[in-house]
């Protein structure tokens, strides 16, 4: 298989397991971005990380989460707070333009 062919096996389980959480937890991640802003992205980054380099260095296998399944999360975290940027920028934009069609 070649790599851009696992890359895409890969970001389509990534997109599976998105859509299976906000769908249970509905979209968490995005307001409490919303009310805190990307200080709570970095925050839910970092403790991956940290569980990431606690399995790598100990070994451990905190909650049952191997290895891949911390870098997953974490992956999906990171587009996560992309969409919120952009989302940010796209209202931010809009409301900029509604200002300005007043003046």
């Amino acid at each position: 298989m070649m790599k851009y062919d696992l890359f895409k096996d890969i970001t389509d389980e990534m997109l599976k397991t998105y859509v299976a959480k906000n769908h249970d937890y509905g979209d968490s991640f995005g307001q409490t971005y919303h009310e805190l802003g990307i200080i709570s992205a970095i925050t839910r980054i970092r403790d991956k990380s940290n569980r990431l380099v606690s399995l790598a260095t100990k070994g451990k296998q905190l909650v049952q989460e191997s290895i891949e399944d911390t870098l997953l999360d974490l992956a999906n975290y990171c587009i996560m707070t992309v969409i919120e940027l952009r989302t940010q920028r796209e209202q931010e934009t809009s409301y900029s333009q509604y200002i300005n069609e007043g003046d």
